[in-house]
């Protein structure tokens, strides 16, 4: 069986978490001896075309030099590409960009898409741009034989405003974690003494609400920010927040032993997302033993449940940073190990996809 995944950046990972997703279950996929396909942006830094015994198909992606534009651009000859290959089944990761080309598929491949989380919803786009997401959303939903939603609250959604069905599965993540503590040194943060965020440096992961807590509150813990501010709101935030010494920028990490130590080790881990579905840096703060204060939402109450403290405001956040120390919730953080190390480890997650084909 031939197997194409469609809708990432490319592998191996150093974007996200579609990519980190692709990474890992195509290697499944190659390990257990179907014909895999995954598709590679040119501007991706890997350039071979075999990547552990996966194929990668690499396709022009202009997004460098026209913006966002460049996307479209680069899943139509993705998917021009397929219509060559004799492939069975297609792999959608997310629709924003990719489903508006999705009746150039041919008939006998089956697609199977991932709804993401609720994309038109993101702050970072224009109210003529979320609209027209959410024209990509019923074209994801037309065309694809299988809808898959990675979160009870996305299933809930689809159902609620389209009346279609959708397969729960997850997101995965690794659990058997490898730490490299010396990224400790290299921020000169000292254990259980900093608090800390990673996301993605946008207005819908309450970023700013968050830093404005941690410098109206008494706590002086440093703050350690990580994702790449590089970005108009990133620029802003920087610019606002530079005078407060104790919130440190660090800018992207991708090594994930370095990450993961940064999550065991600090003291309090914000989770601001609000408007995706299973949230795979989510899973790995919980994977790694972080202590988690989590934005007050349906997605991540469905993972979280009662082991994590929320707050919806600034006022929520300086609560937190003043009253709430990891040694006195050692009960949450091992109950949300043992649900991610049950419920979202790799293995099972792949195989739920298996089943799926």
């Amino acid at each position: 069986m031939k197997i194409a995944i469609l809708g990432t950046r490319g592998i191996p990972n150093n974007h996200g978490g579609y990519e980190q997703f692709a990474e890992f279950f195509a290697k499944y996929l190659a390990q257990k001896g179907y014909e895999t396909y995954v598709y590679n942006s040119s501007i991706h830094p890997y350039k071979e075309n075999i990547w552990n015994g996966i194929h990668i198909i690499h396709k022009y992606d202009p997004e460098d030099k026209i913006g966002t534009a460049g996307q479209f651009i680069y899943d139509l000859n993705c998917i021009l590409d397929i219509r060559k290959r004799n492939i069975d089944v297609v792999f959608q990761l997310g629709y924003t960009s990719s489903s508006v080309w999705n009746w150039l598929i041919p008939k006998h491949i089956r697609l199977i898409t991932n709804m993401d989380g609720l994309e038109w919803k993101r702050s970072k786009y224009s109210k003529k741009v979320q609209k027209f997401l959410q024209y990509a959303e019923k074209l994801a939903i037309k065309h694809s034989d299988v809808l898959i939603a990675d979160s009870l609250g996305i299933k809930d959604y689809l159902k609620a405003k389209y009346n279609v069905d959708s397969t729960f599965i997850a997101y995965g993540v690794e659990t058997n974690n490898t730490y490299d503590d010396s990224i400790l040194k290299e921020l000169d943060v000292i254990k259980n003494e900093y608090n800390m965020l990673i996301a993605r440096i946008e207005p819908e992961n309450n970023i700013e609400i968050i830093l404005k807590g941690v410098t109206q509150s008494n706590n002086n813990q440093d703050f350690v920010v990580i994702g790449n501010v590089g970005n108009k709101f990133g620029k802003y935030l920087v610019k606002k927040f530079k005078k407060h010494k104790q919130i440190k920028f660090i800018g992207s990490i991708y090594n994930l032993p370095k990450l993961n130590s940064l999550r065991k080790n600090s003291n309090i881990y914000f989770h601001g997302h609000s408007v995706g579905g299973t949230n795979p840096s989510l899973l790995e703060a919980m994977a790694s033993y972080a202590f988690i204060c989590a934005h007050d939402n349906i997605f991540n109450k469905s993972i979280l449940e009662k082991n994590s403290f929320y707050f919806l405001n600034e006022t929520d956040v300086i609560r937190i940073l003043q009253t709430k120390n990891k040694k006195d919730y050692q009960v949450l953080i091992n109950e949300n190990y043992k649900k991610v190390t049950q419920n979202f480890n790799w293995e099972t997650i792949n195989q739920q996809y298996e089943q799926l084909i």
